[in-house]
């Protein structure tokens, strides 16, 4: 008996620290599987690589410069302030002469690595999409292509400044839209989740973990994957049940395919804490409401509350911070005699 007694003494503890070595292990594998799952589906954001300063610094002045709207009071910065996550927070943007917009204004924070631009994808590049608002009537209303580059040339900062950008052609409407756009391809938010990516795996918290595994068991990753976390590829709106807003057709308007009603441009994630109200109408100003709606009309499920609120955690680790150039308000210089003067 004491025998007995004597080696259960000694093997039960160590049975008990091998079993717990065992759990640990275990969980330890299930976190590295976690992180081996996510470097799969996603991709690391990355700083752009450096860009010529003339340029970008250029586009930033021109992203902020209301006098390429025909009233004076609206820039590309009216609609996708950097201060608020590139938007405007509204439900659709207000244009020229107030006129509101058909769609939620989408953020311009790494927008360069989307595969197009716009809901609908009808601007292939950050180049082509700067050059619509300037143009659109409902929006900054400048009447033509000339009466833009007519306002820049009138700037004589502007000048010297196209000068040093562009030698050889200065002031067009083409390099009007490439210094826009080149300003917006630093834009670029990385974000803790980006570490977890490169391998830190302290990066996220259990919380954040447990909600990235849930958004790709659920199949959000499906769509949602990529270096922009979405943003990468169309998708319909209401694959099992339709959106309980839909009215807009979607790519349908640009194609004509009725394969396309509906359809859309799948957003990016990042930064989705800061870009509400969400979707291509505005309607949504919950982002666990979204996620909710998105489950429901994508895959069919009705996610728990536990679930949303797991996956809602995740979502807002891909918060990522501008370089802080790009959040400096320019000095933009001044007007010249021959300056055209705001019009209604």
């Amino acid at each position: 008996m004491y025998r007995t007694t004597h080696w259960l003494a000694v093997v039960a503890p160590v049975l008990l620290v091998a079993g717990t070595v065992g759990v640990a292990t275990r969980a330890v594998a299930a976190a590295d599987d976690l992180q081996s799952r996510a470097q799969t589906a996603f991709k690391p954001l990355e700083r752009p690589a450096p860009m010529a300063a003339v340029r970008v610094d250029l586009g930033r002045q021109l992203y902020h410069d209301p006098r390429l709207s025909k009233s004076g009071a609206i820039s590309c910065a009216s609609c996708h302030n950097l201060a608020s996550g590139g938007v405007d927070n509204r439900e659709t943007s207000l244009g020229h002469k107030a006129q509101v917009g058909g769609r939620n204004a989408p953020t311009t924070l790494n927008a360069s690595v989307h595969l197009a631009q716009f809901w609908d994808g009808r601007a292939k590049d950050l180049t082509e999409q700067a050059k619509g608002p300037i143009l659109n009537p409902g929006e900054m209303a400048l009447p033509s292509e000339a009466e833009a580059v007519k306002v820049v040339r009138s700037v004589p900062g502007y000048q010297k400044a196209f000068k040093a950008a562009f030698p050889g052609s200065g002031v067009t409407y083409q390099n009007i839209a490439v210094a826009i756009a080149d300003f917006e391809k630093t834009l670029v938010t990385p974000s803790r989740f980006d570490d977890y990516l490169r391998g830190r795996k302290d990066a996220l918290s259990a919380t954040e973990k447990k909600g990235l595994k849930t958004f790709m068991d659920k199949g959000c990753v499906t769509c949602h994957g990529g270096v922009g976390v979405g943003g990468s590829m169309y998708m319909k709106f209401g694959v099992v049940a339709p959106y309980k807003h839909q009215a807009d057709e979607g790519r349908f308007a640009i194609t004509k395919d009725p394969a396309d009603k509906y359809v859309f441009k799948v957003p990016s994630l990042r930064n989705i804490q800061k870009t509400y109200p969400y979707f291509h109408d505005g309607k949504v100003w919950s982002l666990d409401e979204a996620v909710g709606i998105m489950g429901k009309t994508q895959l069919g499920l009705d996610l728990a509350a536990d679930e949303r609120a797991a996956i809602v955690a995740f979502l807002k680790s891909l918060d990522g911070e501008l370089p802080v150039q790009a959040l400096r308000l320019p000095e933009l210089p001044v007007s010249g005699p021959d300056t055209p003067r705001p019009s209604l």
